[in-house]
């Protein structure tokens, strides 16, 4: 049964077949409409306009963005179009029609040098392309639309899509060894708990009608923190449980894995204003990853 009720108008959700939208449609019950491209495209902003009025949602979740963060280092203007331009748009169609704006932002608009869990009112200091425009799109979506929403998270994961957890898994099957980045630290996030959050802040805002302090920006991540080897190790252990033969898994430093893009050393984030405004919890990280990879050692195929 979905957090939702069954009995409200359409809820639109952007982001076709990735992670957070495929959760949103799996969870959410028939109220949910997804689109994506072609149909629905911040590089065709007409397209935009033309969802909205033929869907005519109580509410827009955007689940879509350019998350490519290395490709995005020579594609900035690809990039800037999904994920600031195109949102800023969507935000101001959604004031037009007076209705709620939630959007997914990005823990990489943190520099990743607080040695601590980031509040929402820390300054941000992106270091990337993909950051940076994550950033400036919060800022635009935030002066556009007085209803918006803005849901900042981190190391995202499902059963299903393209995520470091399934390829960790992949990679365990077929070698003996792996080496994985063992000195960043975050908050892995399952798209299914992510989606749940969502959910929840709809069906709030349809309990209470919008209250002016549900505005703004919020972290929604997994509860708890780890780095990308203790993940690794993580979906891995728990793998071997069905059968999979564990890998050994050394940890190694940033320096050993050069990308284009530089990812932030400590990107933790706070999820306590999310817990008080809207009375989301959001679980442990562990208990996440082992639900995820249950499933899809015995989901059917």
């Amino acid at each position: 049964m979905s957090i939702l009720s069954e009995t409200g108008g359409p809820v639109l959700v952007t982001g076709g077949k990735g992670q957070l939208a495929t959760s949103l449609v799996n969870l959410g019950g028939p109220r949910i409409r997804c689109v994506g491209r072609p149909n629905f495209d911040f590089d065709r902003p007409e397209t935009l306009k033309t969802t909205l009025d033929a869907i005519k949602p109580v509410a827009v979740v955007n689940a879509a963005a350019w998350t490519a963060v290395d490709l995005a280092e020579s594609e900035p203007e690809a990039a800037a179009r999904a994920n600031t331009t195109g949102p800023e748009l969507l935000a101001r169609l959604c004031a037009e029609r007076g209705i709620p704006f939630i959007h997914v932002s990005t823990d990489y608009v943190f520099a990743g040098d607080k040695g601590a869990p980031y509040l929402e009112t820390d300054p941000v200091s992106p270091q990337t392309v993909y950051g940076s425009t994550k950033a400036e799109g919060e800022q635009r979506i935030l002066a556009a639309d007085p209803r918006s929403i803005i849901l900042r998270t981190s190391w995202v994961y499902s059963a299903h899509g393209k995520n470091f957890v399934r390829t960790m898994l992949n990679a365990g099957a077929k070698n003996p060894a792996l080496k994985v980045v063992g000195d960043q630290r975050g908050n892995p996030t399952c798209s299914d708990d992510l989606a749940r959050a969502i959910l929840s802040i709809l069906a709030t805002i349809e309990k209470t009608g919008w209250k002016d302090e549900y505005a703004g920006i919020y972290h929604a991540c997994g509860t708890g923190e780890t780095t990308w080897h203790g993940l690794a190790e993580a979906a891995l252990q728990k793998a071997s449980e069905y059968g999979q033969a564990k890998p050994t898994i050394t940890a190694i430093r940033t320096e050993d894995w050069p990308t284009p893009a530089k990812r932030p050393a400590d990107s933790r984030m706070d999820n306590s204003k999310l817990a008080r405004v809207f009375g989301v919890q959001m679980p442990q990280w562990q208990e996440s990853v082992n639900k995820v990879v249950h499933h899809i050692f015995t989901a059917p195929s």
